[in-house]
C-alpha cells in the first residue's frame, strides 16, 4: 500500500499527516519543520485552532530553504462552525485562510462541522449567549456545498469535502453535489472504528480520514483547562491487545494503532510536538499487521461509548438541528 491515495478529485493525498489540534503557535512551527524534515508532506489545521499562520510561515521558510516546491506540500484546512450564514462569509474564511498559509490554493477544504454558529465580531470565535450558549445560525449546506464548488473552479481549492458528518448528513450532501465529497474527515480509532461509515464512504468514493488516531491520550488535559471537565476515556496506549502486538511487532503501541487504521484504508493524522515520536508516527509503511492480529484489533472497538469528541462542550449545540451524533441519555 502506498503512502498516497487517490480522491475522486484526481488528486493525490499522503496516507499520514500531521495533526495539528491544540498546539499552539510557536509549538507547531516547531512540530511542522520536525515534521516536513522526516518526511510528512500533509499538513492538517483550521481556522479554530489558531495556528494557520505558524504553519504557512514555517511551510514557506522550509520549502525556500529545502529546495521544494509548494506542489510537493498537502494542505488541508477547514470552514470553521462560526462562519456565518452567507456565501461572503464562507469566501472571507477562504481567503483568510490562504492568506495566513502563505498559498495561493488549498489541498483540502473541508466543512469543519455539520452545524454552524453566528460568528462573534472579531470573526475568530462563535457568538455566545449571555447564559455561554452559542447562537445558532441557519445551516444551509446545499448552499455552502455550492459556495465551494465555485471556489474550486476559481482554483482557490482543489479538492473539498466534510469534517464530522453522520452518514445521513454525507448522502444528502453527495446527492445534490455537483462535485464531490472527496473526505469525511472524522473521529477514528480502535475503540471507535465507525464500521458503518467506513462501508458507506467506500460505496461513495469518499476517503476518510481519522482524527485523534491514538485515542488523543492528552485529551482530558484540555478539556480541564477550557472546558472544566474531563471524559472518561479507554487508554488505547497501554491496551493489553495493542502491547502485546507492540512486542510482537517490535514496535511502539502508537505505530501499531496506527497502522491498523492505515490497513483499513483510513488515512491518519496523529498530533505530536514530540520530534521522537512524529518520526515514530511516520514509520508505519514498513511492516503490515498479519490478518488475526487485525481481527484482534478490531474486537477493541466500543461503538459510539469509544467516541471522546460529542462536542457538547459547545453549549446548546445539541439542540442544533445539524448536530450529527445521538445525545447520550443522562442517568
Amino acid at each position: 500500500m502506498g503512502k498516497v491515495v487517490k480522491l475522486n478529485s484526481g488528486y493525490d493525498m499522503p496516507m499520514i499527516g500531521l495533526g495539528t489540534w491544540q498546539a499552539k503557535p510557536e509549538e507547531v512551527k516547531k512540530a511542522v519543520e520536525t515534521a516536513l524534515n522526516v518526511g510528512y508532506r500533509h499538513i492538517d489545521t483550521a481556522p479554530g485552532y489558531h495556528n494557520e499562520e505558524a504553519i504557512g510561515e514555517t511551510v514557506e521558510k522550509w520549502i525556500q530553504d529545502s529546495g521544494n516546491s509548494r506542489e510537493d506540500i498537502f494542505l488541508t484546512t477547514k470552514l470553521p462552525c462560526y462562519y456565518g450564514d452567507t456565501s461572503e462569509d464562507i469566501e472571507y474564511f477562504v481567503n483568510q485562510s490562504l492568506k495566513c498559509l502563505r498559498v495561493d490554493y488549498i489541498d483540502l477544504y473541508l466543512i469543519h462541522m455539520p452545524f454552524t454558529f453566528k460568528s462573534n465580531s472579531e470573526r475568530n470565535g462563535p457568538l455566545k449567549e449571555p447564559d455561554g450558549s452559542l447562537v445558532k445560525a441557519r445551516t444551509d449546506h446545499v448552499q455552502i456545498w455550492k459556495k465551494l464548488e465555485e471556489l474550486v473552479k476559481l482554483q482557490k481549492l482543489k479538492s473539498i469535502g466534510v469534517s464530522n458528518f453522520n452518514a445521513d448528513q454525507l448522502k444528502r450532501l453527495y446527492e445534490i453535489a455537483e462535485i464531490k465529497p472527496a473526505v469525511n474527515q472524522i473521529e477514528l480509532h480502535a475503540a471507535c472504528q465507525q464500521g458503518e461509515m467506513q462501508v458507506l464512504c467506500k460505496e461513495l468514493g469518499v476517503r476518510i480520514t481519522g482524527y485523534s488516531p491514538l485515542g488523543s491520550p492528552g485529551v482530558n488535559t484540555h478539556f480541564q483547562n477550557k472546558y472544566g471537565f474531563t471524559k472518561e476515556i479507554t487508554n488505547l496506549i497501554s491496551h493489553p491487545t495493542v502491547e502485546d502486538l507492540a512486542k510482537k511487532y517490535n514496535r511502539t503501541p502508537a505505530q501499531i494503532l496506527l497502522r491498523f487504521l492505515v490497513q483499513m484504508d483510513v488515512t491518519v493524522i496523529p498530533k505530536s510536538s514530540n520530534p521522537s515520536r512524529i518520526e515514530e508516527n511516520f514509520k508505519i509503511f514498513d511492516f503490515s499487521l498479519l490478518p488475526e492480529d487485525v481481527e484482534q484489533m478490531k474486537s477493541i472497538d466500543q461503538g459510539e461509548h469509544g467516541r471522546i469528541l460529542d462536542f457538547l462542550f459547545f453549549k446548546g449545540v445539541e439542540n442544533h438541528p445539524e448536530y450529527p451524533f445521538i445525545v447520550p441519555k443522562s442517568g
